[in-house]
């Protein structure tokens, strides 16, 4: 892959999106990330009307490591940032889920993880409404081999208007950061979702990045592994179709 002529057609490709679809800019997450920050270094070339939104959810980390790397790559593409402080909402709306959330059939983890997905769920909310009131376009910041396994949130991260890097694996995203002269610290952290402390995502998942684009790309991956990622693409194939309608009679 020549990244040169990639980040040029991404390029293009949202300048065109803006056109036809008569936004006036972009607004996208801010996490801190390899993904949104590869995502805002390409839609700033693409146009100068691009915001990023800073999201501290419910995670030490967020208002730590993750909010200094946003402002950092923020300031690197001169994109300005608006910062939104989601953990009171959290805090209000898992208090009143909290004995919606309990039951003969419920599971703690299914618990644990109902709980967590409420932050990105929350963060998109909150983009669009940012979106809305500027009349411009949310942008995704997924990337394919998270899509591939389906390690993001249906109607949260995965919930966006369009994604210039959702056929780039991990791997393709690191290249890509290196030519726009991505900061070192954000290219060199592990990969991580920021849900919670210590959490990354190569240990949530119990694959490797390096397996995944092997796997996806057709390559030689052992058997253990592929089993947990045949397992992961099962159980998360309702996210990559859309809602399930009723054909008609």
């Amino acid at each position: 892959m020549d990244i040169a002529t990639s980040v040029e057609k991404r390029v293009e490709w949202i300048k065109d999106l803006l056109k036809s679809s008569g936004a006036g800019g972009i607004v996208y997450g801010n996490s801190g990330g390899k993904d949104c920050t590869l995502v805002a270094a390409l839609c700033r070339r693409a146009t100068d009307n691009v915001v990023g939104v800073i999201l501290p959810c419910d995670s030490a980390r967020n208002y730590g490591e993750d909010r200094k790397d946003a402002l950092a790559a923020g300031e690197m593409y001169g994109i300005p940032q608006l910062e939104v402080d989601l953990s009171p909402v959290k805090t209000a709306l898992s208090a009143a889920l909290a004995g919606a959330l309990e039951g003969e059939s419920t599971s703690e983890g299914g618990r644990r993880a109902a709980s967590v997905n409420i932050n990105p769920r929350l963060r998109m909310i909150a983009l669009y409404a940012v979106a809305q009131a500027r009349g411009w376009l949310v942008a995704g910041t997924g990337n394919a081999s998270e899509y591939e396994m389906g390690y993001f949130t249906k109607w949260g991260d995965g919930a966006y208007d369009f994604d210039p890097i959702a056929d780039l694996t991990v791997s393709e995203v690191y290249e890509h950061l290196r030519f726009v002269g991505a900061p070192e610290n954000i290219i060199a952290k592990a990969p991580s979702a920021g849900l919670y402390p210590g959490q990354t995502d190569e240990q949530e998942m119990g694959v490797t990045y390096a397996e995944i684009e092997r796997y996806i790309r057709g390559g030689e991956v052992s058997s253990e592994s592929r089993a947990v990622m045949d397992a992961m693409k099962r159980r998360s194939a309702h996210k990559r179709v859309p809602p399930l309608r009723f054909p008609g009679l």
